[in-house]
């Protein structure tokens, strides 16, 4: 559900309607209707390991389906492949999948309908000492304590999370050996939320989501930092289309409706169109309630070719691609030695989208149109108005002349 309200159907429009209307018309026409998709959630859990599951999400169109498929084997990994059929399947061999050699364990059928395809790999959450850092830009990032390798971590059984009425599941962990008791009451979660239609969370940073994205929610929660001041990142690696890297883009904007104090959207993109995308906005938040108060910058890095045998393998991006040759990564990372950050209460969120086709765009809300619609109409009408009180004067003055 979208956290925006319509305003009352006559609002605004009456006496300005020729300006707003105007403004109206130049609004992106992706947001004047979405496409509409059927999702579901659906846990395939190994029968011999009910600990090893898979979450794949289904979303299908009239004329395409698009598949997810969120994995905690090895690294927490998601797979996004497009089809153009309604009528594409996932098909999975655990008996290849958990194997050395897992090529064609995990499959969407038909192979030829596939249009797209690439997968994200969540790797390895870094942490820093920003005691002597003067900004969050600063290289190095200050003293660097041991990285957590994510594909060492222990997670819950999704189908404990899984919720049908908000189309959306958690994976939960922690790692599975911690000599220093840093996640004794501490988890990192990934929760992971799919849409039928467009709109907007409620919860900051409240991207523009779509029936063609899902969202990814990550939240370290209650682990005992090594530091007094530290400041954590992730490493994310993904596929690129050939021996290049996807490309990062940023767009800025006039508003922060949606963000306070945030005019910047950030963009991985795979390819021409149709491609994928990874969106979100430079920006965590080191309280559950988000807000400008906890906002806390969100760094990321260039994203650089990377050695395949230097990353955490994961089995459904190895069975899938036979390969995860041609990788690229780049890490994000979170707050400023300034604060808020993860030390006011040892929590730490961060969200993005991920999806095929054109990535949402913002663009101003009916009530800023309004605004700006009284703001650039008051004055028109007050000239207009003291243009015809002119010429009346004028006028008057003209006829009681002898």
């Amino acid at each position: 559900m979208s956290g925006y309200e319509k305003p009352s159907r006559g609002w605004g429009f009456c006496a300005l309607s020729p300006v707003l209307l105007s403004l109206l018309m130049a609004a992106p026409l992706g947001l004047l209707g979405e496409e509409t998709r059927q999702v579901s959630l659906k846990v395939i859990s190994n029968g011999l390991d009910f600990s090893q599951n898979l979450l794949h999400i289904r979303a299908v169109g009239t004329n395409s389906t698009l598949h997810y498929v969120w994995s905690s084997l090895g690294p927490p990994a998601v797979l996004l492949v497009a089809t153009n059929t309604p009528n594409s399947t996932l098909s999975v061999n655990w008996s290849l999948l958990l194997s050395s050699d897992p090529d064609g364990g995990l499959m969407v059928l038909p192979e030829e309908s596939i249009q797209f395809s690439s997968a994200l790999v969540f790797t390895r959450l870094f942490e820093f000492d920003s005691t002597n850092m003067s900004d969050a830009a600063s290289r190095p990032l200050g003293k660097s304590y041991p990285p957590y390798s994510l594909a060492n971590f222990s997670w819950n059984n999704i189908t404990d999370s899984l919720d049908p009425a908000t189309l959306s599941a958690t994976f939960r962990g922690h790692p599975i050996r911690d000599p220093t008791g840093a996640f004794t009451n501490g988890s990192l979660a990934f929760r992971v939320q799919a849409f039928s239609t467009s709109g907007r969370p409620a919860q900051p940073p409240r991207l523009l989501h779509s029936a063609d994205t899902c969202q990814l929610d990550v939240a370290l929660v209650g682990a005992s930092p090594r530091g007094n001041r530290s400041l954590f990142g992730l490493e994310v690696a993904t596929l690129g289309q050939g021996p290049g890297c996807p490309s990062m883009q940023e767009q800025h904007s006039i508003d922060d409706e949606y963000a306070p104090a945030v005019f910047q959207l950030d963009q991985l993109l795979w390819g021409s169109l149709p491609s994928g995308f990874m969106q979100w906005r430079p920006v965590a938040f080191s309280q559950k309630r988000g807000s400008r108060d906890s906002a806390m910058p969100c760094q990321s890095s260039p994203l650089q070719p990377t050695l395949a045998y230097l990353l955490p393998q994961s089995p459904i991006v190895r069975a899938f691609f036979k390969t995860q040759d041609h990788s690229c990564a780049f890490n994000l990372t979170f707050g400023a030695s300034t604060g808020p950050g993860y030390w006011d209460q040892h929590y730490l969120s961060w969200s993005m989208l991920l999806g095929v086709g054109t990535p949402p765009v913002d663009a101003l809300s009916p009530l800023v149109l309004g605004i700006m619609a009284v703001a650039l109409g008051a004055p028109a009408l007050m000239l207009l108005a003291g243009g015809l009180l002119l010429l009346l004067g004028t006028s008057g003055t003209l006829n009681t002349s002898p």
